[in-house]
């Protein structure tokens, strides 16, 4: 008689009944409420899905403003925000947006311990005309339910984007394809340069570079520099875009950053390319460039290097 009157009442206020801080086991009160354990245990899964998605896009929001924080920094960070979180938490969520601070140090991007790593090509160079050097990063991508991760090829010279591919996964498959949709419409470039991440020490990737005669080049100590153009692609991307528009899945991100990416090449006037667009540059090989300090040479190839700088002008 007790259980038919519990029954009348509605599942949710049942599973509104039951109270984790109570001495009575979980198991004995839904048994009391009638109700499924599964249920319970489902609706905490979603409430922290929601928690990490908001940790998720608080991190990406820090990361683009500084790109220089790394785990020990995010988490007193969130921790300054109201937020009770420890730092092996927040490594393993910024490991899951393929995220690492720029400052050169013992962290680096996720390795694959059986990868061939390549030498570093750039310190030291100068970028002086187009398809000289490409290079790709990853970033993560919010939507308004869930996630998704962008990868982009730029062309060093001009700042232009090649092309883009986005995934909901860090595998490399997306990444070859958007190095083979950049190879099938621009030349080849000379020198492509990436992080030491696993996507770009696959065997896949790097056959499809060696396999168009192009010189291999991974970031070493002198990442801080060596990412700056591809990070303030992401602020650009991010603080005119993503953020602005909050996509909610991704047929509308995949929509909305080929409009971005097209206004980024083609109208967006760069401060460092004398108010030019990257498409403009791109064509005329004309009014681009940058130059890599060799910060580990010594004194006297240090002082040249000085004299030419890396040329990190307001985007």
């Amino acid at each position: 008689m007790v259980e038919k009157k519990v029954r009348d009442w509605p599942l949710k206020d049942r599973q509104a009944w039951i109270n984790p801080g109570d001495p009575l086991s979980i198991v004995r009160q839904c048994q009391l409420a009638n109700v499924a354990r599964s249920t319970i245990y489902v609706k905490k899964c979603v409430v922290q899905a929601g928690y990490e998605r908001l940790l998720l896009n608080l991190l990406d929001e820090e990361y683009t403003r500084h790109p220089f924080y790394g785990s020990r920094k995010m988490t007193v960070w969130l921790r300054a925000q109201g937020h009770a979180v420890n730092r092996k938490r927040v490594q393993r969520l910024m490991q899951l947006l393929g995220l690492v601070a720029l400052a050169p140090g013992p962290n680096t991007s996720k390795k694959h311990p059986q990868h061939k790593v390549y030498p570093y090509l750039l310190r030291g160079l100068a970028i002086i005309r187009v398809n000289q050097v490409w290079s790709t990063d990853i970033t993560y991508i919010r939507l308004a339910q869930g996630f998704m991760y962008l990868v982009v090829i730029i062309d060093w010279y001009s700042r232009k984007v090649l092309s883009w591919q986005v995934s909901n996964t860090l595998d490399s498959a997306f990444c070859i394809d958007c190095l083979h949709e950049a190879l099938n419409h621009y030349d080849a470039p000379e020198i492509f340069n990436t992080d030491q991440g696993a996507q770009f020490t696959s065997e896949d990737w790097i056959q499809v570079l060696k396999s168009n005669a192009i010189k291999i080049s991974m970031d070493g100590r002198g990442r801080a520099l060596d990412n700056i153009f591809t990070e303030r692609l992401w602020r650009s991307v991010k603080y005119e875009d993503i953020y602005l528009k909050n996509y909610a899945d991704g047929a509308e991100l995949i929509l909305g950053l080929r409009q971005y990416f097209r206004f980024y090449n083609q109208e967006r006037y760069h401060q460092a390319l004398n108010y030019k667009t990257p498409n403009d540059v791109y064509q005329t090989a004309t009014g681009g460039g940058a130059a890599i300090v060799d910060h580990f040479s010594d004194k006297r190839n240090a002082s040249t290097a000085r004299g030419v700088g890396l040329r990190v002008d307001k985007a």
